[in-house]
């Protein structure tokens, strides 16, 4: 497994992890820069650390059974460490035990590269695009959103506005 650490802002913190597929550096970046853009459009100040896995079906279907019981390939998990609600700022919810080098563990998000591919195609923009749409997903769910029913619509306009403002349109 390959990690190499990234630190996004001077206060946030990055460690990617490529498991049996790794994205190469464009799709690195274009997460990194909407895991950026989520938490700078959330406000997030305390200093953040996230892990970032990419990985493939047979890899992301085996945590969603071992953590979901849910058997199935899916296109991005997430794990969150604080159980924040939107707009709870990570360091109110923080305790001493919760920072590591400086960082509050905002927790792990795993992306199903292969599911991303198809999934681009089948909404017809880049490959780029998507994983950036899937780290931002996973971002405001580390942050303590959800899409339920109700609150659904609420949550893809927002990913929608942060991709914007990170040059992520859809095409």
């Amino acid at each position: 497994m390959k990690v190499t650490p990234f630190l996004i802002r001077p206060r946030h913190a990055v460690r990617l992890a490529c498991n049996d597929v790794c994205p190469g550096k464009e799709l690195e970046q274009a997460a990194l820069k909407s895991i950026r853009a989520t938490l700078a459009y959330q406000q997030v100040v305390t200093p953040c650390e996230i892990e970032l896995i990419f990985c493939g079906e047979e890899e992301i279907r085996s945590i969603n059974a071992q953590t979901r019981s849910i058997d199935a390939v899916t296109d991005v998990l997430s794990f969150p460490m604080l159980g924040l609600v939107p707009g709870e700022d990570p360091g109110e919810a923080a305790t001493a035990a919760d920072y590591s080098h400086g960082f509050v563990g905002l927790g792990s998000i795993v992306i199903c590269l292969p599911r991303a591919e198809s999934q681009a195609r089948e909404y017809g923009h880049s490959l780029k695009r998507e994983v950036a749409f899937l780290a931002a997903h996973s971002v405001l769910h580390l942050l303590g959103f959800d899409h339920g029913e109700e609150r659904e619509g609420e949550m893809f306009d927002l990913q929608k506005k942060i991709l914007n403002a990170a040059g992520f349109k859809r095409i």
